[in-house]
């Protein structure tokens, strides 16, 4: 089962708790022709702080900067609640298992939205984008419809812009500064991207807005132009 949209939005603590940071050097990922390099392999971070550049965290890197990494794709957050359908999918994932820089609780995609602004330690970071899953994550998690599960499920986690660079804690809170309340919820850009059918208007409204990501735009305004209904 996945996680059902939280009933009570007035009752929303403006936090976010990180229960973990991971990073990674771009290492080969599978075997034979499928083989590729990635750094999705993360490892926890022991250190209490680590410096956060515009780019990404104090030892992470990626390896194919085409699709990964970059300013809008500096910091991979995802919620550890999410593990709990991983495993009840059969896989054999843990935090840091998807990818993600951060594991956190007390948000989702449900509560956050694109343009978010958090206070991290004496960085400032801003909700960018969903995750986008590719061929590496099911490398990675070892069965080809990962993919796709993570499609169904909306269970993507986001990424965020460095605003501000600083040292960030390895645990602890971010504080919500600033939220435009009519901006989509991560959920809600991600599975209305992916859908089948879906409001060509309110896609386009979606995707509008300045903070979200130039690359996810584009690959919404080419689909509606690819369907005719740009």
């Amino acid at each position: 089962m996945t996680p059902q949209e939280p009933s009570r939005r007035a009752m929303e603590p403006e936090t976010l708790t990180v229960n973990g940071l991971f990073v990674g050097m771009p290492a080969p990922l599978g075997d034979g022709p499928r083989r590729v390099l990635s750094a999705i392999r993360k490892e926890p971070v022991a250190a209490d702080v680590l410096e956060l550049g515009e780019t990404g965290l104090e030892g992470d890197r990626q390896a194919d900067l085409s699709v990964h990494g970059g300013p809008d794709k500096a910091v991979y957050m995802y919620p550890a609640a999410h593990y709990a359908y991983w495993t009840s999918q059969g896989y054999d994932l843990e935090p840091g298992g998807v990818g993600e820089n951060a594991s956190v609780t007390g948000q989702d995609e449900w509560t956050v939205r694109i343009g978010d602004i958090w206070a991290w330690g004496e960085a400032r970071v801003q909700v960018s984008q969903p995750r986008s899953p590719c061929h590496k994550f099911a490398l990675r998690a070892g069965r080809k419809e990962a993919v796709a599960q993570m499609i169904s499920s909306g269970l993507c986690g986001w990424y965020l812009r460095v605003l501000r660079p600083g040292r960030v804690p390895s645990g602890g809170v971010l504080r919500l500064l600033a939220r435009d309340g009519a901006a989509p919820t991560v959920r809600e850009l991600f599975t209305t991207s992916f859908a089948r059918d879906y409001d060509p208007g309110l896609l386009l409204h979606m995707v509008s807005g300045p903070a979200l990501a130039d690359q996810w735009r584009a690959g919404v305004l080419t689909r509606l132009q690819r369907t005719g209904t740009d």
